[in-house]
């Protein structure tokens, strides 16, 4: 337990702040919208990224779940984790960020890693004038310029993804260079050009 919580205190939670500070800022107070503003364009991908080990994250945090993994991290596996700050940046998104996951009953939308956690905050880029509905023949460049990560680095993967999670370990190596292969969800091609 004293290592999940000296991992958001010395690495995780500050990390993720600096990591999306300038999209989150761009957005305004309310920086995510949540995985279901995602998955009226994008179902595909969304119906993809919801059988994943990222889309069910925060469930991990539950009692009970995930018991023989809890185990052999050194976690008790009945203990409720749901509201224990070192795990929540790891486990939802935006925690800690304006707009982000505060709790289950408030932000239910934002429990587990979704969208926003890889592609930024969608508070500015999802607006009318941007990616949506009504304009779908948006340029990907004017969405970058407004928070829209499309590229995902490294760097962010291993700001949860690293030796200081307790599931990292000689069972558990991040290879960013495998998971990008493998995705967490699949690619399909956009209908309209940007």
């Amino acid at each position: 337990m004293k290592r999940c919580l000296s991992v958001a205190r010395t690495l995780v939670l500050p990390v993720l702040l600096l990591s999306f500070a300038d999209s989150a800022g761009a957005a305004g107070e309310n920086a995510f919208v949540g995985n279901k503003k995602c998955k009226m364009c994008h179902l595909k991908e969304w119906n993809s990224w919801s059988g994943t080990k990222m889309a069910k994250a925060f469930e991990q945090l539950k009692p009970e779940d995930s018991a023989e993994a809890k185990k052999a991290a050194g976690l008790d596996p009945a203990k409720d984790y749901t509201k224990d700050t070192a795990c929540l940046p790891c486990h939802t998104t935006g925690y800690g960020q304006p707009g982000g996951f505060m709790d289950i009953e408030k932000t239910p939308e934002l429990a587990g890693v979704g969208c926003e956690a890889c592609h930024g905050p969608g508070g500015t880029y999802t607006q009318s004038q941007y990616m949506s509905l009504t304009n779908k023949e948006y340029k990907r460049a004017d969405l970058a310029a407004v928070g829209l990560v499309a590229t995902i680095t490294e760097s962010q993967c291993i700001v949860c993804h690293n030796d200081k999670s307790p599931f990292i370990g000689d069972k558990y190596v991040f290879d960013f260079a495998k998971r990008k292969e493998q995705g967490t969800h699949e690619k399909f091609p956009l209908k309209y050009q940007h």
